[in-house]
């Protein structure tokens, strides 16, 4: 019974030493750290980056036809930026015209989607003739 009890005292004690020695840090580990976390030293992953080929970006400004490309947000360049004139608020109908506030922008004109009967609510939701466009809804009340 005793030499169980002992075995038992052993087998705790070497695993807490185990846990103890993998839970601190070498001196190599520290010193990599540090590096990486140092502004002098560069980091592994700086030194990968810095390997790669830097990758040019592309404005509309100089090359129209980027946004021509599938997945631009329009085909139309403003200020080095892709635009849908027809849609977008900042620049509707031209480039610079922005929309105020309450007003969103259908078809390249500056809307009230509260009080519009051809965009009532969004763009291109007309009211049935007869009906008129109250707080964004067709024949309100």
């Amino acid at each position: 019974m005793m030499s169980l009890k002992t075995f038992f005292v052993l087998a705790i004690l070497m695993a807490s030493a185990i846990t103890l020695i993998s839970a601190t840090p070498s001196q190599e580990e520290e010193e990599e750290e540090a590096a990486a976390t140092s502004l002098r030293g560069t980091s592994r992953f700086l030194a990968q980056t810095s390997q790669k080929s830097v990758r040019v970006v592309k404005t509309c400004d100089k090359y129209p036809s980027v946004c021509l490309a599938k997945g631009s947000a329009g085909p139309h360049c403003c200020q080095k930026k892709c635009v849908n004139l027809t849609t977008d608020r900042l620049n509707c109908g031209r480039c610079g015209k922005k929309c105020s506030y309450s007003k969103i922008c259908c078809q390249g004109k500056c809307v009230s989607p509260m009080s519009n009967e051809n965009h009532c609510g969004s763009c291109g939701n007309k009211c049935k003739k007869g009906s008129s466009c109250v707080y964004g809804m067709c024949s309100y009340a």
